[in-house]
């Protein structure tokens, strides 16, 4: 059975989304097409939840009538055994159900719908942490065409190598944020660099953050608080790629917050990219001010934001990935080379709910 303060939630979900069909539901709404996108997403989510929470119900009602059959002794024999077959098939949806209830839940992430831009930075290590952020890039390509995601380049500082002292980009799907989320924080990497002669293992290190992309509607970004210049792009070891000034940097005066793109060769396109960087940005910045002032919810939330802590070791000659969140160890091979983190995820979220568990 789910505990009380799980079903308050549940019901709550369900009045939510009667009202969010409601809006939906008013031809006014599709003048506003910011507003109708950011309604729709909400009740994609809700929806979900709330068809669970039906079948939840259902699968309940529908064991309690097989018990009673079952334990009736004036019913048929061959009944009662019909009806023990029913419970024996039905209890572990029941179950399964119930633990997916409990997880959206408990592990509530109110972006749980969203798409989101990730952006990976090389740490220390030179050369080698590039090539390590460029391993991260693609096992993140790798899952997301798991996931049926499509992944967007905003852009990205390569090397000679063929490694990025960063790249920007986004992902969209089902239920992007809700699973990449955990994967903000510090990546180790530890091997025998290409470019070492001796075989010595080498500590190298990325960092990984996760905003969720807002509508406009969300995120206000006033001309008047923006600082807009131009300057010309250039690639691996600063050489011209570009003779126009086609690179945009945008300055949001109000926050400090810098975003620089030079992916494109129009000016034009290099704006709008750095504007859908900016706005994640802003909310992110927004998002983990609120968060602060909720220090007892971030204290239990398992990759609640904080780019500073390490999270993940990668050891190579071991083949072993290590997330020092849960403690676990991963198969290296699965899961950077075939993009294979459905494990990790759900390691991290089955603690994060546990966690939860504790709080009621």
């Amino acid at each position: 059975m789910l505990p009380a303060p799980v079903e308050e939630k549940l019901q709550e979900t369900e009045k939510r989304l009667a009202e969010v069909q409601e809006q939906l539901a008013d031809p006014e709404l599709f003048s506003e097409p910011s507003r109708l996108r950011l309604l729709s997403r909400e009740c994609g989510s809700l929806a979900k939840v709330v068809d669970q929470y039906k079948r939840y119900r259902e699968l309940l009602e529908t064991i309690a009538d097989n018990r009673e059959i079952s334990e009736n002794a004036e019913e048929e024999a061959e009944l009662r055994e019909l009806a023990l077959e029913e419970i024996e098939q039905l209890s572990p949806e029941l179950e399964l159900t119930e633990q997916e209830l409990m997880d959206r839940i408990l592990v509530e992430d109110k972006d749980g719908g969203r798409n989101v831009i990730v952006e990976i930075r090389a740490g220390a290590g030179g050369d080698e942490a590039a090539l390590f952020a460029g391993d991260l890039f693609r096992m993140y390509g790798r899952f997301a065409e798991k996931q049926g995601w499509k992944i967007e380049v905003i852009d990205g500082s390569g090397t000679d190598l063929g490694g990025f002292k960063e790249i920007i980009f986004s992902v969209a799907g089902d239920e992007v944020h809700r699973h990449l989320r955990y994967e903000m924080g510090g990546h180790r990497v530890q091997r025998v660099p290409q470019t070492e002669t001796s075989g010595r293992i080498h500590t190298s290190a990325a960092t990984v953050a996760v905003m969720g992309e807002p509508e406009e509607v969300e995120v206000e970004v006033k001309e008047a608080d923006l600082r807009v210049d131009f300057f010309r792009a250039s690639g691996p070891g600063g050489q011209k790629v570009n003779r126009t000034s086609s690179a945009v940097r945008l300055t949001h005066m109000p926050t400090g917050l810098v975003v620089s793109i030079q992916d494109e060769t129009s000016q034009h396109k290099n704006r709008a990219k750095a504007m859908r960087v900016l706005r994640s940005r802003i909310y992110d910045h927004i998002e983990t001010q609120r968060q602060e002032q909720e220090q007892s919810l971030r204290r239990g939330q398992i990759g609640s934001g904080d780019r500073s802590q390490r999270i993940r070791t990668y050891n190579f000659p071991q083949n072993r990935v290590t997330d020092h969140r849960i403690g676990q160890n991963f198969n290296l091979e699965k899961v950077v080379k075939e993009g294979d983190l459905g494990g990790l995820v759900a390691g991290l979220r089955s603690q994060e709910r546990e966690l939860r568990l504790k709080e009621l």
